[in-house]
């Protein structure tokens, strides 16, 4: 171009050319914006509030012509701008009312509550009340607890109450017998099922319907319940006498039998910005990283889509199973990669999903049933705003069409729709995508994608995983501490105090040598180990076949050189007199240095032990945790290199426990990890013998064992609630059994339990 032709185009002469940018006055009264691409046309500004406020409006968008594009206000904010200019501003969260109690009063009685706010509710004489007898208005806009239902058990399934803004219609509940809800008002928004049935089993088909504000979003621990992980807090009436012979929820489920296809859809339209399409990235990320670390057979697509759908990874292709590849593929998805279709067309995303089962059933023609046994999980992150392609529906039924979904074949297909991040989400199109399951509701909003992790742990159900793959905790916002650490045990010798132990097999235990130093080894009939059992808060004992002791183990070793107590070679195995039954309250931690915590690791075949160390324990201050007296899982930092050397100065500065010591390799050899410095948790008596342990690839490893330390912070008290500050010119230290020093006498014990690899 010419300079002068240039230089002409810069002004008004070649107004087509010119930049537009739209005016800047748009500032929130208490809040923050963001904006996707500055002041430029196509820009999307996200307004931001603090907890137990929400933005009005919730975006503009910066239109070509230089003006803001402003939504309405409501359950239909999407449905274009406003005619005059709206000023930002945050407002309070109100949680709805109730628009009627049956059988019942409740108190108090407002047009909408603030957060909060208690709802109380008491029943009529006759009546049974059901849920939760007082309800907190919670800073999402959503009451806490349970639908408050007064019930007589006159009918056939129990009466499924009216849940806080719905209206409800139908009051018999007998067999057969329907009930449908709508909305008390025009500004909520219902999701759940607009109608149920009652069911042979007394129990109401689909999700109890919920009328929540358009700017309500979910916490993680909404979701535990709605999924049906949770059996005391089910959403939804069910029957309280009748004895549940399965689990309601109809989850991904994780065997290793069979094969899962996880389906991953990320919207990347204009209506979502590139920061939450980033957390949709981040996101999908975490779900198969976790669902990769269960070794179970999976194949993974990710389609990416706005106008049209583009498939970054299909089912068909033999990559799809393989992490690494399936990872590297989602690390180069583009929110750009749709920069200049800027529709939402969710039908279409969902028919490629369609197609891609298509493609596989005529591959899998020739096996037989094979196609009917794979599990299939779709999980579409979006803000739910289709403008075209036409109703996503048709998508979904021919889905469930070719999977031939139905009563007996409802567990093979699960639809989630979850907007995640920032969004303006459409809350009745997530929830028409979302599976409508007994007891269960899968369309859900959350804040970031550590939400999602959550979430995404309540839609995994590991109890079909029955064989003894190691290091596999539940993670999920609703999982018991013995859940969390299912390896974790008690063991109690005779009348002694209790010691902790580790599963690390089906009948093997791990614990410490010193649990047993002063006990008589001909009553080993009288000890009992306490492995956690899902039928039992207080687990299942089993007897001890076999006790190991290491040989090099002798507290009093060097009491002739003044040092009371000596704690190498502190280590010792259990053989039990029975196989444990695996389950999520069972199952073995893996173990450094054997093929088995190689595949967690997901290396390669062929490593070594030296391999294992350097992985796990590959920096001078490692996060580390131990499960305390009360179950909860503590954290430390395992302390090597200079920073070990350092951690156990301490020991030659306690004049009071070893006053004559003058080498501090006397009392701690190489076989100890140091931990106790600044901001760690402290092992207490009776915590002896319990695993140090790391997560790695969303699976846990033992590196050491609880030994010994320079003070018992639950000194005269066996509770963590009073504990006690170390005595004076006592520094806090704690020393662990380093299992990568005792493998000579692990191998020589466990050859044929576990598979060793070279050292």
């Amino acid at each position: 171009m010419a300079p002068l032709r240039a230089l002409l185009c810069l002004l008004p002469l070649c107004p087509g050319l010119a930049a537009l940018s739209c005016p800047q006055n748009v500032n929130i009264s208490g809040g923050t914006f963001t904006l996707s691409h500055g002041w430029a046309p196509g820009s999307l500004l996200t307004y931001t509030c603090p907890l137990g406020s929400y933005p009005t409006p919730a975006w503009r968008r910066c239109q070509s012509n230089g003006r803001w594009q402003t939504p309405r206000s409501g359950p239909l904010s999407t449905l274009w701008q406003s005619p005059r200019w709206v000023k930002a501003v945050c407002k309070p969260v109100r949680c709805p009312a109730p628009t009627s109690f049956e059988n019942g009063m409740y108190t108090p009685r407002l047009g909408s509550h603030p957060v909060g706010g208690n709802l109380s509710f008491q029943c009529e004489q006759g009546f049974t009340l059901r849920g939760s007898p007082v309800r907190y208005c919670r800073p999402n806009g959503m009451w806490d607890g349970e639908t408050a239902v007064c019930d007589s058990g006159a009918g056939h399934c129990p009466d499924p109450g009216i849940s806080v803004g719905t209206v409800r219609t139908g009051s018999r509940f007998d067999l057969g017998d329907k009930v449908s809800y709508q909305c008390s008002s025009s500004n909520l928004v219902l999701t759940g099922s607009v109608e149920r049935e009652c069911q042979s089993n007394g129990m109401w088909s689909g999700t109890e319907p919920i009328c929540r504000q358009p700017y309500s979003y979910d916490f993680p621990e909404d979701v535990a319940s709605a999924l049906g992980t949770s059996f005391t807090n089910l959403l939804g009436a069910t029957n309280p006498i009748q004895k549940r012979t399965e689990n309601l929820g109809r989850r991904i489920q994780i065997q290793r039998s069979g094969h899962l296809n996880l389906y991953l859809l990320l919207d990347a339209s204009q209506s979502v910005s590139e920061k939450d399409f980033e957390i949709f990235k981040e996101s999908a990320t975490l779900m198969v990283d976790r669902i990769f670390s269960f070794e179970i057979k999976v194949s993974v697509a990710i389609i990416t889509f706005a106008s049209k759908p583009k498939t970054i990874m299909s089912v068909v292709s033999e990559k799809s199973q393989n992490v690494v590849e399936v990872m590297s593929s989602l690390n180069k998805v583009c929110y750009k990669d749709h920069e200049n279709a800027s529709g939402t067309n969710t039908f279409e995303a969902l028919n490629s999903v369609y197609l891609m089962m298509n493609s596989l059933m005529a591959r899998l023609s020739m096996r037989g049933s094979a196609w009917l046994e794979i599990r299939h999980a779709i999980i579409l992150l979006t803000d739910g705003k289709s403008n075209m392609g036409g109703s996503p529906k048709p998508a979904v039924d021919n889905i469930r069409e070719i999977l031939r979904i139905n009563q007996n074949r409802n567990d093979y297909l699960d639809i989630y729709a979850i907007g995640v991040g920032n969004l303006d989400v459409d809350w009745k199109e997530l929830n028409e995508l979302g599976s409508k399951k007994d007891g269960e509701r899968h369309a859900f909003i959350l804040k970031d994608s550590k939400a999602v992790q959550q979430v995404f742990e309540n839609m995994l159900d590991v109890s079909k995983l029955t064989d003894t793959i190691c290091g596999v905790g539940n993670m999920s916002a609703n999982a018991s501490n013995q859940e969390r650490t299912p390896w974790h045990v008690t063991f109690k010798p005779k009348s002694k105090e209790t010691c902790r132990g580790s599963l690390i097999s089906d009948q093997w235990v791990l614990t410490a040598a010193h649990c047993f130093h002063d006990s008589q080894m001909e009553d080993r009939h009288l000890w009992r180990v306490i492995v956690g059992d899902p039928t039992s808060h207080r687990g299942k004992e089993f007897l001890v076949e076999k006790a190991l002791i290491a040989p090099g183990f002798d507290v009093h070793a060097k009491r002739s050189q003044g040092i009371s107590e000596f704690y190498a070679d502190d280590i010792a195995l259990l053989k039990l007199a029975q196989k444990v039954k695996m389950s999520t309250h069972a199952r073995p931690i893996c173990l450094p240095c054997t093929v088995e915590a190689n595949t967690a690791l997901r290396r390669p075949p062929g490593g070594t032990c030296r391999d294992h160390e350097t992985e796990l324990l590959n920096q001078q201050k490692v996060p580390a945790h131990f499960v305390a007296l009360d179950g909860n899982k503590l954290n430390i930092s395992l302390r090597t290199g200079p920073e070990w050397t350092n951690c156990i100065k301490a020991v030659s500065e306690s004049k009071n426990i070893f006053p004559s010591l003058t080498n501090i390799s006397e009392i701690v050899t190489d076989q100890f990890l140091c931990s106790g410095m600044s901001g760690d948790e402290h092992p207490c008596r009776g915590e002896s013998g319990g695993a140090v342990f790391l997560k790695r690839r969303y699976r846990f490893f033992q590196v050491g064992l609880v030994s010994w330390g320079l003070y018992d912070p639950c000194f005269s008290s066996s509770k963590r609630n009073s504990l006690r500050q170390p005595p004076q010119g006592i520094q806090p230290r704690d020393f662990h059994i380093n299992l990568f020093r005792l493998q000579p006498w692990l191998r020589q014990h466990l050859a044929g339990v576990l598979n060793f690899l070279p050292l």
